[in-house]
């Protein structure tokens, strides 16, 4: 990110560009970033694509083409699956393409074998938007506070990343809402964060699987609830009870082989504060325990795919089942 940054400081722009990752908000702000250094208000000499199945031989025309009273034509080419698939003509194409061109790749996932991604590392620049751990994110949730003339604490600042998650563009739009809430006061407190922000369902659900193993049956099927009543879908209430159960049981393995919370973090792409919480949540399973948890989940699931049970009625159940009977 700090090559595109100089390169947009200095004017000076590589043939091409490939942004990719998890972390959306990233990818967007810095596509903007590119179209406006590149193209700024010009839209004869930009040109957008998006989705597979593109014509390649349409985007080698287009980028052969001279820029009209402008220096550069800009091409950008979103979520197009060129570097997850074979793309060699696009990959043989690029090392003639003519310098007035420049073309922008922003996809989610690629294959770093892959020949396209080799000749764009070797041509111009690669950029992985990865999701930022809880220090880059406090700093700059901090730096948005600032700039607003609001102050916080630590603590507050990790209550309020408890609360809402790492995914960027969600904190941005917390941050509005608790900016606005805050008007005319200089320190934001725990109590504004609790008031205004919106707990992310990840959160309820890592509520819900740790009253469930507790045996806290009603506070699990209130937090059930209270996910239906925010129409999440119960079979993705499932999906992310089961998903919850697999990362402790891959938590409890990594800390059999002595892992501590860094490693935890890595492996599961997660931020630091939250492979804490798996960790300590983890250790009070075997890891026998978690598998069968699993099983249940999966269980669940194949009754309902099966027609065997209602969608909402298998959550229940599971919820509901105590922890001495789990397989």
């Amino acid at each position: 990110m700090q090559t595109i940054n100089e390169d947009i400081k200095n004017g000076t722009f590589k043939p091409v560009y490939l942004l990719y990752g998890e972390e959306a908000f990233l990818k967007q702000s810095y596509k903007k970033k590119l179209r406006a250094a590149i193209s700024g208000d010009d839209t004869m000499n930009y040109n957008y694509f998006e989705g597979k199945g593109l014509d390649v031989n349409e985007l080698i025309s287009l980028a052969d083409t001279m820029p009209f009273f402008s220096e550069r034509r800009l091409i950008l080419i979103e979520d197009s699956g060129f570097f997850k698939t074979s793309s060699e003509a696009l990959a043989e194409y690029l090392p003639m393409m003519p310098d007035t061109t420049c073309i922008v790749f922003v996809e989610e996932a690629v294959d770093k074998r892959n020949k396209l991604y080799k000749k764009v590392k070797d041509l111009g620049h690669i950029a992985e938007m990865k999701r930022q751990d809880s220090a880059q994110l406090a700093r700059w949730a901090a730096t948005i506070l600032a700039q607003n003339g609001r102050k916080i604490t630590p603590s507050t600042m990790n209550l309020f990343l408890e609360r809402v998650g790492d995914d960027m563009e969600n904190i941005r739009m917390e941050l509005e809402k608790l900016i606005s809430y805050t008007m005319g006061s200089e320190v934001v407190t725990a109590e504004d964060v609790k008031v205004i922000t919106t707990v992310q369902i990840t959160n309820k659900i890592f509520d819900m699987v740790a009253a469930i193993t507790a045996g806290k049956t009603k506070r699990a099927m209130d937090l059930y609830e209270d996910l239906l009543t925010l129409r999440e879908p119960p079979m993705r209430i499932l999906f992310l009870i089961a998903r919850q159960f697999n990362q402790l049981l891959l938590v409890r393995e990594l800390q059999a082989s002595g892992a501590d919370r860094g490693t935890v973090a890595s492996k599961l792409k997660v931020p630091p504060f939250v492979a804490g919480k798996l960790s300590s949540q983890a250790a009070a399973f075997t890891k026998e325990q978690l598998i069968s948890y699993v099983q249940t989940c999966v269980d669940a699931e194949e009754a309902v795919k099966t027609g065997r049970m209602g969608d909402r009625l298998a959550v229940e159940l599971l919820i509901s089942q105590p922890r001495s009977s789990v397989r």
